[in-house]
């Protein structure tokens, strides 16, 4: 039997009303991060159905016979739907103001692209099917083996269709929680927009936990570093120029790659290759590995997951291996230019966590550290083609324009 019409329009109002203010706690985040990222995410194909089936259930009943409780939980749902397309605009404004606010006014005008009107809008075309990631004028090289071990040292190669050389690299470092994921599910909106704009962007495996234990995730992440500096030319790229960038714990492991270039500890065995980058651009990262802020939600990740699944080490007795780990607490002078993005509706790493490692790096970075904070933004809201994942793709697209004229410049 289907559903009826007043149990979907009670099931999409409660989700619309989770996606605007999402449940928090311990016991919550998780269902209500799923189900609010992909309604936010989905908002306007929603309102559409919404819209849809509205019209049937009229055209089935007639406005006399109408389940008039349905009728207007559908109402209510249409409206919140509407909220949040208009908050998911407010992207733009954010990631701008971040940019304008750290780089200047006029950071835009030295670009190799400079936005125009085209750039800006939203580009509804590419929303209709927001899983269909296709670009044909970006090629893809599959499978290419970084360093021995399988296919969790594997990495892919996305790059214009036309032969290029010297352009800028991006490495995107895929996140889940050190225990699941891969190459193929993240960043591909960002890596496909840059690769048609000429850059060379990679994205890599990595070990994941509980079979592989920290620093095993960090240590590949290096060797997939080293392997950029030595092979990207024959791919296009330039390897004095690399930018890291990754969601959740991709953000933390680009974030900990940017703050810890040459580490020997962490790269066991190359302890002379080269794993600088030049940029950094994570997404609602974990920057609080160590838990030393004292947070609640921190403490809670460090003893739920961390400890139990990830380092497999009590927290107390080995701290100082956690701290070793987290970006948090290895800040330096040296860092190199990092633009921050989080979700502001973040439950599974609350925004307050990026905004303390922000705080805290711009204390002591001699580069400047923009922070866009997403109006209505869910953890991993930019894993496909959305209205808010668009206008922030476009908004790291000019701060890694920026950051790679600022380079020459400086060079």
């Amino acid at each position: 039997m289907h559903p009826s019409f007043r149990t979907r329009r009670a099931l999409q109002l409660a989700l619309t009303a989770n996606a605007l203010r999402p449940l928090r706690g311990a016991r919550t985040s998780i269902p209500a991060f799923f189900a609010g990222w992909l309604t936010a995410e989905l908002a306007p194909h929603l309102l559409a159905l919404t819209a849809a089936d509205t019209a049937a259930h009229l055209a089935r009943r007639g406005p006399p016979r109408a389940d008039r409780v349905g009728m207007a939980m559908s109402a209510v749902s249409a409206a919140g739907l509407g909220t949040l397309i208009r908050t998911a605009q407010r992207a733009h404004g954010a990631v701008e103001h971040a940019l304008t606010e750290t780089l200047g006014p006029g950071y835009d005008k030295d670009l190799e692209h400079p936005p125009d009107p085209a750039d800006l809008a939203t580009p509804w075309g590419q929303l209709v099917l927001p899983f269909r990631m296709r670009n044909p004028y970006v090629r893809r090289d599959r499978d290419i083996a970084y360093a021995d071990g399988g296919k969790r040292f594997l990495l892919d190669v996305h790059r214009p269709r036309e032969p290029v050389s010297g352009r800028p690299v991006l490495l995107q470092v895929h996140g889940g929680a050190w225990i699941i994921g891969n190459k193929d599910e993240q960043g591909i909106p960002l890596m496909q927009h840059m690769a048609q704009r000429g850059w060379i962007c990679v994205a890599i495996n990595y070990p994941l936990s509980p079979a592989a234990r920290w620093p095993e995730h960090i240590i590949a992440a290096k060797r997939a570093l080293g392997w950029i500096h030595d092979n990207i030319a024959g791919y296009g790229g330039d390897p004095t120029f690399v930018a890291a960038t990754g969601g959740s714990a991709g953000g933390h492991l680009a974030a900990l790659l940017a703050l810890t270039p040459g580490d020997a500890a962490l790269q066991p065995g190359f302890e002379d290759a080269d794993t600088s980058v030049q940029a950094c651009v994570p997404h609602y990262g974990v920057y609080d590995f160590a838990a030393t802020s004292g947070s609640r939600a921190s403490t809670l990740r460090l003893h739920r997951l961390l400890a139990r699944y990830v380092v497999g080490k009590d927290p107390a007795e080995f701290l100082d291996d956690y701290v070793a780990a987290s970006p948090l607490d290895r800040i330096n002078e040296k860092a190199p230019p990092f633009f921050v993005v989080h979700g502001e509706q973040d439950t599974l790493v609350p925004a307050r966590e990026a905004r303390e490692f922000v705080r805290r790096l711009r204390e002591v970075s001699a580069n400047p550290v923009p922070y866009a904070e997403i109006p209505g933004a869910q953890h991993a809201f930019d894993i496909f083609p959305s209205i808010r994942s668009a206008h922030v793709v476009r908004g790291v697209e000019r701060f890694l324009e920026w950051a790679y004229a600022h380079r020459l410049v400086q060079s």
